[in-house]
C-alpha cells in the first residue's frame, strides 16, 4: 500500500464529506446518519450515531475490498460554553484548513470565533490514535476521541 495515496484519499474523502456538506446516504444500520463519498476505485462512508455526543466509524474500501477505518466518540463537556452548533462550526472550520494542508494527522491548532480547537495525535495513517478538543476561555467544552489504521484481511 502507498501510504501517501492512502494519505491523500483519506484527506480527500473527508474534506468531501463532513467537512464539505457531502453526499448523505441511507442509513446503512437502524438510526445512523451516513455520509458517502467515491471516486473510481475508491470508496468510503462516514456512518455515525448521536449528534451533540456521537459515536461513528469512517470505512474506506479499494476495489471492493476495506483497507482502512477509524473510530471516534464525540461530545460536548461544558454545554454551557459551548453548544453542537458552535462546536460543529469550529470542528468543520478548523478541518478544512487542516486538510487544505493534505493531511489529517499530526497535531494541528485553528483559533475562531467559538473556541481554540486543538488537534493531538500520534501515528499515522497504517496505525494512530488522537484528541480533538475545542476550548473556550481556556476550558475544554468539546472533546473527540479517535483511533483507526489499515485494515487487513
Amino acid at each position: 500500500m502507498d501510504i501517501a495515496l492512502l494519505n491523500t484519499m483519506i484527506v480527500k474523502a473527508k474534506a468531501d464529506t463532513y467537512v464539505g456538506g457531502g453526499v448523505k446516504v441511507d442509513p446503512s444500520r437502524l438510526g445512523s446518519h451516513d455520509l458517502s463519498w467515491s471516486e473510481g476505485a475508491w470508496r468510503y462512508l462516514d456512518s455515525y450515531f448521536g449528534g451533540t455526543d456521537f459515536i461513528g466509524q469512517e470505512t474506506l474500501w479499494l476495489e471492493g475490498s476495506p483497507i482502512w477505518a477509524m473510530n471516534y466518540y464525540g461530545y460536548i463537556r461544558c454545554p454551557d460554553l459551548i453548544d453542537g452548533s458552535r462546536a460543529g462550526e469550529t470542528i468543520k472550520a478548523a478541518l478544512s484548513s487542516m486538510y487544505r494542508e493534505g493531511r489529517f494527522l499530526g497535531g494541528f491548532q485553528w483559533h475562531g470565533p467559538h473556541g481554540e480547537y486543538i488537534d493531538q495525535s500520534s501515528g499515522d495513517p497504517t496505525h494512530f490514535h488522537g484528541r480533538e478538543v475545542i476550548l473556550v476561555d481556556g476550558v475544554e467544552a468539546y472533546a473527540l476521541d479517535y483511533f483507526g489504521g489499515l485494515v487487513k484481511q
